[in-house]
């Protein structure tokens, strides 16, 4: 099951679930990649095609649903692809993390291409806060442990 922002359905009950957190804005589109990967779970997209960013409403219903979301996933995959800091560095990613890093019981799956601007923070905030945890440096690798996890369940 495929499940793409701002739309709620009903969960199916057998197949385990994953949120793909990280950057949308000014980033390439690498949810695309990782929905077709995952394609034998519940996959939840929070990149809209046709995000309406003239409609300042849309805003809290984007937060809304990738809040709820991500609290019903069976895991959350972080990756923080390669991006140009002078347009983004991914600070709600970044934020997302900390959260999720933050709760012991949360299963995550984290990769930072080394293009991507905070690399070094992302491991060095793991290391202290999940130190069992790899950060993977290829969504490929990071996508391979996804689907591992997501298997297990």
């Amino acid at each position: 099951m495929y499940l793409e922002a701002p739309t709620y359905q009903p969960l199916p009950t057998t197949s385990p679930s994953v949120f793909l957190a990280g950057g949308i804005t000014n980033c390439p589109d690498w949810q695309l990649n990782a929905a077709n990967a995952l394609g034998d779970f519940t996959v939840f997209n929070p990149r809209r095609r046709h995000f309406p960013i003239d409609d300042p409403g849309q805003t809290p219903v984007q937060i809304a649903w990738e809040y709820h979301h991500m609290g019903i996933a069976d895991l959350t995959l972080f990756w923080f692809p390669a991006c140009d800091p002078s347009l983004t560095t991914q600070p709600i990613t970044m934020y997302e993390l900390g959260a999720a890093a933050a709760n012991p019981a949360r299963r995550i799956v984290v990769g930072a291409d080394p293009g991507y601007p905070r690399a070094a923070d992302v491991h060095t905030q793991l290391h202290h806060a999940r130190p069992d945890l790899t950060v993977h440096t290829t969504l490929h690798d990071t996508l391979t442990a996804a689907h591992h996890t997501l298997a297990r369940l």
